[in-house]
């Protein structure tokens, strides 16, 4: 009895966005703007942390996008995270 081998082919595609051209301007800082998810992910702190920090005058407000979006300007952030204190151990 004879045996049949299959043959299989893998296809593979790169799903990856094409890389940005070197002559494309870069964006200040002062214009991009992070939505909530983003900035849990910068600061390391959660959502509830975040709102609380704003109601005490502690943290950098957002700015209103829409009638239903807000996000917060990166050059805030970024000033917020230099002004905190150094951890020591």
């Amino acid at each position: 009895m004879a045996r049949m081998e299959s043959t299989q082919t893998t296809v593979r595609f790169d799903m990856r966005q094409p890389q940005a051209s070197t002559t494309t301007p870069s964006i200040p800082d002062s214009a991009v703007f992070l939505r909530i998810g983003a900035v849990t992910r910068f600061t390391g702190l959660g959502r509830s942390t975040i709102y609380r920090l704003m109601a005490e005058s502690r943290f950098p407000s957002p700015v209103k996008l829409s009638t239903r979006a807000v996000a917060w300007r990166r050059s805030d952030l970024d000033r917020w995270s230099a002004e905190r204190p150094p951890a020591t151990h």
